[in-house]
């Protein structure tokens, strides 16, 4: 991790920085520009609603479909609803899934082309597809474009862990959340990904 993360954290939010101070292994904190940018967004397609657990499982199934091979547009579509259905994906998302395929094999939707705009715009452009909302964009954004400042109000992790952090009673307001991660900025992905570890230290 870079050491003006370190020393910004230390400054603005020393709640926080002890939690980072416990993290042995910082550097997978970095984020990461993808290879392979379809298929992190069918994988983020796949773990909308799940915990992390099911979701990694339900996308290992789908990979082995591939088998082998890459995950591709085309061979998304190749593949019937109730084969894809059979990984344990529901109905709805097999329908975003090919959905996405479509757009990316007409170029409706370039996605390395969205690797050149800026946060908002990303989002702009993703959530105009069906089964893409601000969750989904924002994490393409933090663990597939590698962008260094973006948070995820509507992240269910993210609230929990700064309720217990923080100490509040109630679940944090989007207003309180907002004025908590403007001082992270222009670092709120490594904030993110800092609240996520809190959860299991």
């Amino acid at each position: 991790m870079k050491q003006e993360v370190l020393i910004h954290f230390r400054r603005v939010d020393p709640t926080l920085f002890s939690v980072l101070a416990k993290i042995p292994n910082k550097e997978h904190f970095v984020p990461v520009t993808s290879r392979d940018l379809f298929s992190d967004l069918v994988e983020t397609i796949i773990c909308q609603q799940l915990s992390d657990k099911a979701g990694a499982t339900i996308f290992g199934r789908f990979q082995k479909l591939f088998t082998p091979g890459k995950v591709t547009p085309e061979r998304v579509l190749e593949f019937s609803d109730e084969t894809i259905r059979g990984v344990g994906t529901s109905r709805s998302k097999v329908g975003f899934i090919k959905n996405l395929a479509q757009h990316v094999l007409t170029k409706s939707v370039q996605l390395a082309q969205l690797a050149k705009l800026p946060d908002q715009e990303v989002i702009r452009e993703l959530t105009k597809l069906k089964g893409i909302g601000p969750w989904t964009a924002e994490m393409f954004l933090m663990f597939s474009l590698g962008r260094e400042d973006i948070f995820s109000y509507g992240d269910l992790g993210l609230r929990n862990a700064i309720k217990k952090l923080y100490g509040l009673k109630k679940d944090p307001t989007k207003k309180q959340m907002e004025s908590l991660t403007r001082k992270w900025s222009p670092y709120r992905t490594y904030a993110a990904r800092i609240l996520w570890r809190s959860l299991e230290l």
